[in-house]
């Protein structure tokens, strides 16, 4: 079934153009990333989904629910975790959840309230007011604000921005666990660390356009090759080799450092060859495999080069 579906979706203001046909689908389950650079467009498609702002071209559906001629429906389908701190000062936490359950129409929510605070480590806080949390507790406050419904699709906005190690864990813990009970997450962030462990799936925005749309094992293998880092205690690189280096640094006179790009494994035998038979001497080497930042700067490179989409 296909939790998020966005179809053409276009949005424009004062002329500039801040989504240019966007199209793709996300189905029931997945944990699914959406990057981007600043200005990427995140934002706008984001506000969209959760009905802020409607679109000038196209349509998005959750659950098959349009946001816009069905939001009811649609808005109880999605939970959005926000980037800014919203909140209300003048009730405490378990206040606030309760409220946000009526908005929904949910009475008598106690016990999912005291499950999510639970697992949020809100549980001490349920009676402190909201002005008195810190900027910490109160994002643990959106995040428990957008599960209080139980909704089949989370959305998470920056959900760690400028937050400690403990509210990380904590959240990803609970989202995991809700995502593995069949809860579809889409998740935007910066941390591109955090996306590569936690997301199946990952779409890539530059400019309002979607320049890569692959799994996150398709992007690994199809993008980018690894790296091979060689400590030369002797002698320097060849010639023949220079063309691999993705940079080099020297070592307080120990060496050369060099980082050769390699496409497969097999072509390790053949740079320490070329080494051996150039009178150098490796002190140190290291195969280091591309991870998402490579990949991510990579296809934004691409993408402004106009090599066009993944």
């Amino acid at each position: 079934m296909t939790a998020i579906q966005i179809s053409s979706v276009e949005k424009s203001y004062k002329g500039f153009k801040a989504l240019k046909g966007v199209s793709l689908n996300i189905e029931q389950g997945e944990f699914f990333g959406l990057l981007g650079p600043n200005g990427a467009g995140k934002t706008t498609l984001i506000s969209t989904i959760a009905g802020l702002i409607r679109p000038d071209v196209g349509s998005v559906k959750i659950h098959g629910h349009d946001v816009v001629t069905d939001f009811r429906n649609a808005r109880k389908n999605l939970g959005v975790v926000p980037q800014e701190l919203v909140f209300d000062p003048f009730f405490t936490v378990r206040e606030t959840l309760r409220l946000q359950s009526g908005y929904f129409g949910i009475k008598n929510n106690d016990a999912w309230i005291d499950e999510i605070m639970h697992n949020l480590d809100l549980t001490n806080k349920a009676d402190v007011n909201m002005r008195a949390l810190s900027g910490g507790m109160k994002r643990r406050v959106l995040v428990a604000q957008a599960l209080v419904h139980k909704p089949p699709v989370i959305v998470l906005d920056e959900p760690t921005a400028g937050v400690d190690v403990e509210l990380r864990q904590t959240l990803w813990k609970f989202i995991s666990r809700l995502n593995r009970e069949g809860h579809t997450v889409v998740l935007t962030t910066h941390y591109l660390e955090e996306a590569e462990a936690m997301c199946q799936r990952v779409a890539m925005l530059k400019l309002g356009e979607v320049v890569a749309l692959d799994s996150m094992q398709g992007l690994l293998r199809r993008v980018s090759g690894s790296q091979l880092i060689v400590h030369l205690k002797e002698g320097t690189l060849p010639e023949g080799l220079r063309p691999l280096v993705s940079h080099d640094e020297q070592e307080n006179g120990k060496g050369n450092r060099y980082s050769l790009r390699i496409n497969a494994p097999g072509e390790v035998e053949a740079i320490l060859a070329r080494l051996r038979e150039s009178g150098a001497v490796v002190d140190e080497m290291q195969l280091q495999q591309a991870d998402l930042e490579d990949i991510f700067l990579q296809i934004m490179g691409d993408a402004k080069a106009g090599k066009g989409a993944l």
